[in-house]
């Protein structure tokens, strides 16, 4: 894919690292000369503007881009070049970095926000993750309430233990997309099957989410 990342901080350059390692191609734009550290980030391209102007996300090619990322430190520039993102230039989807938790609420489709990421909540839903067994944490939102990614360590005395996927009635408008067992990342199949102290992840809309915790931990405290 071809990747571009407004905001060239520690943030910004991190992400590129991870998607160039990836083998996408990526731009980095920073209107900061100060934030422009190229050895850091050797095969990025980058572009020593401000990503608030329309002419540089013209410059930028943004209408090849399959990806774009607003991860500034700016919660105004990151609305600003969402929006832009996905009116202007059509980018399929668009990611955009939340800094202030009071902010989340403008980061939503109106602004051309596919993915809002909060690191507050974030990091918040890992603690949660850390120390609870048998309860749903909600780790991050797509699209402002669609649908979210949600994680359950499953208990060792949950009915689910040992049944394959595929014979599991999951609730309507969630799927499992990924288990976490003993360090290893498993994409679940239909034979897969459940084991005590699975990390399961799974997008699924808000209101099934009180399904899926009954099904999985019925026992669990409200």
């Amino acid at each position: 894919m071809r990747v571009v990342i407004a905001g060239a901080g520690n943030v910004g350059r991190s992400i590129a690292a991870e998607l160039l390692e990836n083998n996408h191609e990526v731009l980095l734009i920073d209107r900061d000369p100060r934030a422009t550290k190229a050895e850091s980030v050797p095969n990025a391209e980058w572009l020593l503007a401000d990503a608030c102007e329309l002419s540089t996300l013209d410059e930028a090619a943004l209408h090849r881009c399959q990806v774009a990322i607003a991860a500034t430190g700016d919660d105004k520039v990151n609305l600003v070049v969402s929006l832009l993102a996905k009116t202007e230039f059509g980018v399929p989807r668009v990611v955009a970095r939340v800094n202030h938790p009071k902010n989340e609420w403008m980061f939503n489709e109106s602004w051309g926000v596919d993915v809002a990421v909060s690191t507050p909540r974030i990091m918040a839903a890992l603690v949660e993750e850390a120390v609870t067994v048998g309860d749903l944490v909600r780790l991050f939102t797509f699209r402002q309430g669609e649908a979210n990614l949600v994680e359950l360590t499953l208990p060792g005395e949950s009915a689910c233990i040992g049944h394959r996927v595929q014979d599991v009635s999951w609730p309507p408008d969630t799927t499992l997309v990924t288990i976490v067992r003993e360090g290893r990342v498993l994409v679940p199949t239909g034979d897969t099957p459940l084991e005590a102290h699975d990390e399961l992840l799974f997008v699924a809309i808000t209101e099934r989410e009180k399904e899926l915790q009954e099904l999985l931990c019925p026992h669990a405290k409200k």
